[in-house]
């Protein structure tokens, strides 16, 4: 069963499409997506996307089971201005979904977006792929 706990948080830099850097120091990885390196096919556009919704913006961290990644980045799911910044990068192409280990409370959500940017050749899908 998932932990949802939320804390807000002032995004301070946004590190490629899908990791942030908050006021605190610590990064943090979108659960449940995965955007394209910087230096990969759309990255770059990625990684401007993830500027627009969050960039020095106060914003939902909710975390799910898993509170850290291998990396030692938190892994959570992030609102920005009443928007689902997961979800929002998804729909619009700029990530794909991808779940990892046992965090996955919006993988459904996220997979049905997925496969409808994919359908309509939504950003990466229609300049990458």
């Amino acid at each position: 069963m998932a932990s949802c706990a939320l804390v807000k948080a002032k995004v301070v830099a946004v590190i490629d499409g899908d990791t942030i850097e908050i006021e605190s120091g610590e990064s943090v990885r979108y659960i449940g997506i995965d955007a394209p390196e910087t230096d990969e096919c759309y990255g770059t556009e990625a990684t401007e996307a993830n500027k627009e919704l969050v960039l020095g913006k106060e914003v939902i961290l909710i975390r799910d089971v898993e509170d850290r990644d291998k990396y030692g980045r938190l892994l959570r799911y992030v609102i920005a201005d009443g928007r689902f910044v997961n979800t929002e990068l998804v729909r619009l192409g700029y990530a794909e979904p991808r779940s990892y280990g046992e965090s996955v409370m919006f993988q459904q959500v996220l997979t049905l977006f997925g496969r409808y940017a994919r359908e309509d050749k939504v950003g990466l899908w229609g300049q990458c792929r």
